[in-house]
């Protein structure tokens, strides 16, 4: 039996077929972007390239699909490549371990691809690659705040400049604006965002090595990880043509 005959019981084999031919561009590998990758690859996707320059570490025991004790250390695209190959090793995988910089953007042609998806934290970065998508007429979808939010129920997929309460879709309609960006389908939150208690300085250099931050955001097993599986639903729906058919 095939492993994808589940799948084809309810969309098809034509479209189950259709899945295996496309390519995405996933950029970030941790709690929304691996539950995004475990979707992407449960269902089929044929090409994944994958972009992520940290390491995993134990803080990201919590959330992250991908983070265990014998990954800890390794790095995160490393450990994507193996799952994704664990689950099905027909599937192409470009690793990419590399924080994504507007000057880098020539190493990643977005026009090579039929879906970007962007799981990152970093505002400047999340601008570059959603406006070049758009710029490359590229279908991307973007992940909203998920950090100091415990309901996963509270998730929702909708169009980003009808959101409200998010702080960071917020920042992210303001110089989308700016750019000529007036449409961005998001996974967002209807849960207003709580103030963690605050990390002692080594548990905030260990969360985040780079800057020692103590304002590191809380987090729950679920919140990230259905956001990432919510953003690969959404993503084997545009794929397919599915969106186009519902705006119809």
């Amino acid at each position: 039996m095939d492993q994808y005959s589940r799948t084809i019981r309810l969309i098809g084999e034509e479209k189950q077929t259709l899945l295996h031919q496309k390519s995405v561009l996933l950029f970030g590998l941790g709690g929304v972007g691996g539950g995004c990758l475990e979707g992407l690859a449960r269902a089929g996707i044929g090409k994944l390239t994958l972009v992520d320059n940290d390491a995993f570490a134990l803080s990201n025991l919590n959330r992250q699909i991908l983070a265990t004790h014998e990954t800890i250390g390794k790095n995160k695209v490393d450990v994507a490549e193996e799952r994704v190959k664990a689950i099905d090793p027909n599937i192409q995988v470009m690793k990419k371990k590399m924080f994504y910089l507007p000057e880098k953007k020539a190493e990643l042609p977005f026009e090579d691809y039929d879906l970007v998806i962007d799981c990152i934290d970093t505002i400047s970065a999340k601008l570059d690659i959603i406006t070049e998508a758009k710029k490359q007429n590229i279908p991307v979808l973007s992940a909203m705040g998920c950090g100091n939010r415990l309901d996963p129920t509270q998730l929702r997929i909708g169009e980003l400049f009808l959101t409200s309460g998010d702080p960071l879709a917020k920042v992210m309609r303001r110089e989308l604006r700016k750019r000529g960006v007036t449409s961005l389908i998001v996974v967002y939150s209807l849960e207003h965002p709580t103030k963690p208690a605050p990390l002692a300085e080594e548990e905030a250099k260990e969360a985040s090595p780079k800057k020692g931050r103590k304002d590191v955001p809380g987090s729950a097993p679920f919140v990230p990880l259905v956001a990432g599986e919510l953003l690969a639903y959404e993503a084997v729906k545009i794929l397919l043509g599915e969106e186009e058919k519902e705006k119809a």
